[in-house]
């Protein structure tokens, strides 16, 4: 059975296979070989890719996108703030965790992150298994290099609720680092910087590449900076202008603002190689039309600092990798954000005037390098990939929480997995019969600035003066990045372990169930306004059809006055009956198919000759 590699993003999504000795990336329905991360709900359907992004400024409330910025975060935190100002759509807090309102069939409905994940990575397998012409259930889905442990698990609780076995969820900038290695003709030893700027993330990471053997050496990024953040200060901009030369305020037009990002995308597009580009959107607000030349100056200036920022994890990746700048051998350029002039310029300047490399489609290298690696857990012995090894670092320090409120670290961010390793904790008040630990990641001084992972607790202990109870909490992160805690007693059999596969604010298993189950229902819903649409589209084309046939006079001379007006008459009834009852069930779609063609007999018997 076949594998697949997606690349999940914040703005589009790719998928790819090993094929015969090749990585294949696999076109949608529509021909493109990436697919929009735009998921809509409309009075009779779901939409997915193309289809919901085309509709978003007809209906912005219900239409999602940008649903990888949600994943695995709180409603409190401040980019989730600052991003509910600029969406569409509703963002709330509901039963302690993150939900996104949309109407489904007239009737408000809260979905997580995660199951607007899962319906693009539905579309994903959905594609793949059209091309390959089997059932596809083994993949591997990739996230940035600096998504946290919340993050990582609800992409791959994702991934289950799709139908998906996720074989390992993967580090983008790593897999897009296995695409360049794998293929690459030199294969002597070199140190490759990953430069990964894409619509709505960024990460750095340093590998050393050997015999088709990749070892991360450190990762450093941004899980929100990217494409987005620069749509957004130019549609900030053409915002401003419009109200300050016509005194009106379009951003609580929901539909204007959405067909504005639309604009700005395709113009920012065009600036990667066009010095200057006009800015056009008819009726925007008002019956206004908002028109402006936008120079690639212009949007440099806006991005300055934007664009400046992305060298900042550059210098840190380095630093914990140990590596000086001229230490480098290839600085590979992946991600579509790549493709802005002034950030090549930029990353070319702080390597000193190196080329870089940009010999793979940046939109594509993530999902080929994650289709290597599947095919390489799936058994493929294939002379490209067989020696195939890959060895990642914990993103993030994990420790635990002190009874002053300082983080303690155990394994430090960047540390190659799998790696074991303990700290020695004792008492802190005469006869303690309990001692309780909090698991953190992040790099902040106090633990409540960092991420919690899991509490668990060790009982039991032996009575004694404070300080004479000792034991030691060990940690293990596994290759794939699952973590467990234990803590025990020294001298003792008292011990108490914790694997953490779920995060302290994470999905449980039910959940994930009960989301699987939802799934399901969503995709026999999907197959039958498939089947629905197609006797509807088959109904109006019959009607239209035998219509023109009639009024041509072609091929049916012998019509009475009488029967042909009746016929234009049933055909005429039909078209607008459709039109008013798009809702209308198969059954009553099959039987108006029925009552036509009883009455038009005469004449499909001559378009059928």
């Amino acid at each position: 059975m076949p594998t697949i590699g997606i690349d999940l993003g914040t703005t589009y999504c790719c998928v790819a296979t090993f094929l015969n000795g090749v990585v294949e990336i696999i076109p949608n329905d529509q021909g493109n070989l990436t697919t929009p991360s735009y998921v809509a709900f409309t009075e009779t359907q779901r939409l997915v890719g193309e289809a919901a992004k085309e509709q978003a400024a007809r209906n912005p409330l219900n239409t999602v996108y940008d649903a990888k910025r949600l994943i695995g975060r709180r409603i409190d935190e401040t980019t989730v703030k600052d991003d509910r100002l600029n969406w569409p759509f509703d963002v709330l807090h509901h039963q302690g965790k993150l939900k996104i309102r949309v109407e489904v069939d007239g009737l408000g409905r809260l979905f997580l992150p995660e199951e607007i994940s899962s319906m693009l990575l539905v579309k994903m397998k959905q594609v793949a298994e059209a091309y390959l012409g089997t059932t596809v259930t083994d993949a591997i889905i990739t996230v940035p290099a600096y998504f946290n442990n919340t993050q990582r698990q609800a992409t791959k609780d994702a991934g289950i609720i799709a139908g998906l076995n996720v074989l390992r969820v993967i580090s983008e900038p790593t897999a897009a680092a296995i695409a360049y290695g794998v293929d690459a003709t030199n294969k002597r030893e070199c140190n490759v910087l990953v430069y990964d700027l894409g619509g709505g993330t960024f990460d750095v990471s340093v590998l050393n590449i050997k015999n088709n053997k990749f070892v991360v050496k450190s990762t450093f990024g941004n899980t929100h900076l990217g494409g987005q953040d620069f749509d957004q200060r130019l549609i900030d901009y053409c915002a401003n202008t419009f109200q300050r030369k016509y005194n009106q305020d379009m951003r609580l037009d929901k539909s204007a603002m959405h067909r504005l990002r639309t604009e700005c995308e395709r113009v920012k597009r065009l600036l990667s190689a066009e010095m200057e580009a006009f800015l056009e959107v008819e009726n925007i607000h008002n019956g206004i039309t908002l028109s402006m030349r936008i120079t690639r100056a212009k949007f440099e200036e806006l991005n300055a600092d934007l664009f400046k920022k992305t060298l900042e994890p550059l210098t840190q990746a380095l630093k914990d990798a140990q590596l000086q700048r001229h230490q480098i051998d290839e600085v590979l350029m992946v991600g579509g954000s790549t493709r802005i002039p002034m950030i090549r310029k930029l990353v070319k300047d702080y390597f000193d005037g190196r080329r870089l490399n940009t010999s793979i489609n940046p939109d594509e290298a993530v999902a080929r390098g994650a289709a290597l690696q599947a095919a390489k857990m799936s058994g493929e012995q294939d002379e490209l990939i067989k020696d195939l090894e890959m060895k990642d670092v914990t993103p993030l320090s994990l420790g635990t929480e002190l009874y002053d409120g300082r983080m303690r670290v155990v394994i430090r961010r960047n540390t190659p997995i799998p790696i074991t390793q303990s700290k020695g904790l004792q008492t802190t008040r005469d006869n303690q019969s309990n001692c309780p630990f909090s698991v953190y990641e992040g790099e902040r001084v106090m633990a409540v600035d960092n991420h919690l992972l899991a509490s668990f607790e060790l009982t039991g202990l032996t009575p004694a003066r404070r300080g004479l109870v000792k034991f030691d909490l060990t940690f293990h992160v596994d290759e794939d990045g699952i973590l467990t805690v234990a803590a025990s007693e020294r001298g003792t059999d008292n011990q108490e372990k914790i694997k953490i596969t779920k995060t302290a604010d994470g999905l449980t298993e039910e959940d994930v169930k009960r989301m699987r189950l939802e799934a399901e229902r969503f995709k026999a819903m999907d197959e039958d306004h498939h089947d629905r649409m197609l006797v509807w589209h088959a109904l109006e084309t019959c009607a239209y059809s035998i219509k023109r046939r009639i009024e041509s006079g072609k091929n049916c001379p012998n019509l009475s006055e009488f029967d042909r007006h009746t016929m234009l008459q049933k055909c005429e009834q039909t078209m607008e009956w459709l039109h008013s009852n798009r809702m209308a069930s198969q059954e009553m779609l099959e039987n108006k198919m029925s009552e036509l063609e009883e009455v038009c007999r005469p004449v499909l018997k001559t378009m059928r000759q």
